[in-house]
């Protein structure tokens, strides 16, 4: 079990009507002495303290998933971004718990 969880952003799940993607720092994931990871978390029905799907990334990886991010955008993503999107459900506020 996780031992702190800390909120970093949450915004609207694109195609969705109530999804959001929550982005948190979660620290000992695995238990004592595990390292931190940014934790993203998806939930269709909008509750981000129990998303259906989330995957865990070690800050170690994040400038390569950022990398990967980027490179899905500009070779396959142009054809799909809208030009008009919902506001984040945060309002852009970023902080712990």
């Amino acid at each position: 079990m996780a031992k702190s969880n800390s909120e970093i952003k949450i915004f609207n799940l694109y195609g969705t009507k109530e999804g959001v993607v929550s982005v948190a720092h979660v620290t000992e994931p695995y238990g004592p002495d595990s390292e931190p990871v940014v934790s993203i978390g998806i939930s269709l029905s909008g509750n981000a303290k129990e998303p259906e799907w989330k995957v865990h990334i070690p800050y170690e990886n994040i400038d390569d998933l950022i990398e990967a991010l980027e490179l899905a955008k500009a070779e396959f993503g142009k054809d799909y971004i809208p030009t008009q999107v919902k506001p984040d459900v945060d309002e852009g506020i970023v902080g712990g718990e």
